[in-house]
């Protein structure tokens, strides 16, 4: 089957106060793939993930110029519900933020805002999503406890299943392993190998070795600018780009 985009982005420049943060970035993303951002610490890998759920709109003095599509929709239409863009684009930080609640209302909260308040049903929705993030069977005999009592890893994998569960299309991983031990990192790069399968993923990560094994496509970026993007194996193999292969051979980064 062809790979279809689902969220694209053309000529995109993004301004914080004077600093040309992203310079004419385009790019396409396949759907249910794995699409990983890496480059050097500033070069705007986090700022590009979060111009594609409008997060960059809770920063003051920011200016985009260019065109950011979902589903072909322009994301910065007059028309577009805020609210609803992040239902479908959700995103996963770097360092694991559950709610100060139970592992339940965690995950319950979301649908609960949206509307959802039959209990039968945010019963199932929790445990759905919980599988889903491979943490249900570790967690299902304390549902009630404080979500902030899980290791580390499982706070990671509870914000991922708290994501899951108002419905996504695209999730947006920056530097989810980042805070977490080799053991718990192996489990989540295992868990984004399954989301593709239902959900479309970008990952900014610092770890090349992480951006090889998880990802289907990678963008190498640079100064504010995409070098270049396509399959993981092409970029990190056969690079077209002097550039993209001196840092992923480690001349400089």
């Amino acid at each position: 089957m062809p790979e279809t985009t689902i969220l694209s982005t053309s000529n995109l420049n993004l301004w914080y106060h004077q600093k040309h943060a992203l310079q004419n970035v385009s790019m396409k993303i396949p759907r249910n793939m794995v699409t990983a951002l890496i480059g050097p610490s500033g070069c705007g890998k986090s700022t590009l993930l979060r111009c594609f759920n409008r997060l960059n709109d809770l920063i003051g003095h920011v200016k985009i110029t260019g065109e950011i599509t979902l589903d072909k929709e322009n994301i910065h239409s007059p028309t577009t519900d805020v609210v609803v863009l992040r239902k479908k684009v959700g995103m996963v930080f770097q360092k694991p933020n559950p709610f100060p609640k139970s592992i339940y209302d965690n995950i319950a909260y979301g649908p609960r805002v949206h509307g959802m308040h039959v209990k039968a049903e945010l019963d199932s929705l929790v445990e759905q999503s919980l599988r889903h993030a491979a943490l249900w069977d570790e967690v299902k005999d304390r549902l009630d406890d404080s979500a902030l009592g899980l290791s580390g890893g499982q706070q990671q994998r509870l914000c991922i299943a708290r994501t899951l569960a108002v419905g996504p299309e695209v999730i947006l991983m920056d530097e989810p392993c980042s805070a977490l031990d080799p053991i718990a990192t192996a489990k989540i790069e295992n868990l984004i190998e399954l989301l593709k399968r239902d959900y479309t993923v970008v990952i900014v990560t610092h770890n090349m070795q992480q951006a090889a094994r998880v990802s289907d496509y990678t963008g190498f970026m640079y100064l504010g600018k995409l070098i270049e993007c396509g399959k993981t194996v092409q970029i990190f193999e056969h690079p077209d780009e002097e550039l993209t292969e001196n840092y992923i051979t480690g001349r400089f980064g």
